[in-house]
């Protein structure tokens, strides 16, 4: 199997450019930067024509913001890189992570249950799940609710695919798109222990987030609540 390395850097995000150097120098010379979708140039009708709300349910309680756009964008925008290319997979990392140093090894297990699987992600934090395989100190496991965040994952050509066609438009964050397995047909596992070091607090913070008086927060936190448990309520009867 021929896995494509591929790094998303926004190229604002000046403070991850050393960051995005040691990727390139981890992962070798075939890996590849993917210029970010940066959402806060996007034009109206640009917006517009990626995301559309729609009553896919649940329904996603809040109105993206135009850098969760933008991430969503990018991620399509690497699919279909490795569409493009002759690899069979694309290994997608973000720019404000690290790899641990046993990194290849975890690799190693998602790759040899990729064809089934199509999609397995390498996590920041450890998780709990359905063992599916082990190797070296790792275990795949099948979470019954998909964990949030793109910091790292192994893609196959046929996920990339199906996840294009299904996407244009989308209605909420990449990662809670992902957590839909009964909407996608692609039911994510995740390796664990966490084989991904968190760096953005090293790298100059979110390019998403912004932040918000209290009283938004608090609505927000109660709507994300709510969704989040109709999610764990499908995730288990899916």
């Amino acid at each position: 199997m021929r896995i494509k390395p591929f790094i998303i850097h926004l190229a604002r995000a000046t403070q991850r450019h050393a960051q995005v150097q040691k990727l390139r120098t981890r992962l070798g010379p075939d890996s590849e930067i993917i210029a970010a979708v940066d959402g806060s140039t996007l034009s109206r009708a640009d917006l517009a024509a990626a995301y559309q709300p729609v009553p896919q349910a649940p329904r996603y309680p809040f109105a993206l913001r135009p850098g969760e756009v933008g991430c969503f964008l990018s991620h399509r925008r690497v699919w279909t890189a490795l569409l493009e290319s002759d690899a069979d997979a694309a290994l997608v990392v973000e720019d404000d992570v690290e790899l641990s140093m046993d990194f290849e090894a975890a690799l190693s297990l998602a790759q040899r249950n990729l064809d089934a699987l199509g999609y397995i992600q390498l996590q920041t934090r450890d998780y709990l799940g359905s063992e599916i395989d082990r190797q070296d100190g790792y275990a795949l496991i099948r979470p019954q609710l998909t964990p949030l965040r793109t910091s790292a994952q192994l893609v196959s050509r046929a996920a990339a695919k199906s996840l294009l066609d299904i996407s244009a438009p989308f209605d909420r964050p990449v990662d809670s798109f992902l957590q839909m397995h009964w909407h996608t047909g692609i039911h994510l596992a995740v390796i664990s222990p966490a084989c991904v070091i968190d760096r953005t607090a090293e790298t100059g913070g979110s390019t998403i987030g912004t932040s918000k008086p209290l009283l938004e927060k608090l609505q927000r936190e109660w709507k994300r609540a709510r969704y989040r448990a109709r999610i764990k309520r499908l995730s288990s009867s899916g």
